[in-house]
C-alpha cells in the first residue's frame, strides 16, 4: 500500500489549501481513510477522517471543526482535505494514513500505512 499526499504549500492567514491523498495498492473503496498533521516539536495530532462507506461520514478533531472539511473520490483512489479559514497554529506537515482493516471504521482508530506527508505553513 502506497500514500501520496500532496497539495501543501505557503499560504496567508484566513487563506485555503486543498491537499490531496492518492493510494494505490489496494482496493481504496474499502479503506477509511484518515488525515494527521505533526507540527515541530509536537506530536502527531488527529485532524479527521472518513469512512469507507459511499456516504463517507467524516469526523474532525474540535480544532479544525467548520474549516476543515474530509471527501472522497473512490473512482480515482484520492482523499481530500479542504482546509478554509487557515490559522498559523495549522502550520504542520499534513500526513494521510490508512489502516489494515477493511470495512471498518472508529473514533480513535490505529492507522497502519503511511504517506510521507506534505507540508503547509500559515503566515500571519
Amino acid at each position: 500500500v502506497q500514500l501520496q499526499a500532496s497539495g501543501g504549500g505557503l499560504v496567508q492567514a484566513g487563506g485555503s489549501l486543498r491537499l490531496s491523498c492518492v493510494v494505490s495498492g489496494r482496493t481504496f473503496s474499502s479503506y477509511t481513510m484518515g488525515w494527521f498533521r505533526q507540527a515541530p516539536g509536537k506530536e502527531r495530532e488527529y485532524v479527521g477522517q472518513i469512512t469507507y462507506s459511499s456516504r463517507g461520514y467524516s469526523h474532525y478533531a474540535d480544532s479544525v471543526k467548520g474549516r476543515f472539511t474530509i471527501s472522497r473520490d473512490n473512482a480515482k483512489n484520492t482523499v481530500y482535505l479542504q482546509m478554509n479559514n487557515l490559522k498559523p497554529e495549522d502550520t504542520a506537515v499534513y500526513l494521510c494514513a490508512a489502516p489494515a482493516r477493511s470495512y471498518y471504521y472508529a473514533q480513535g482508530m490505529s492507522y497502519d500505512y503511511w504517506g510521507p506527508g506534505t507540508q503547509v505553513t500559515v503566515s500571519s
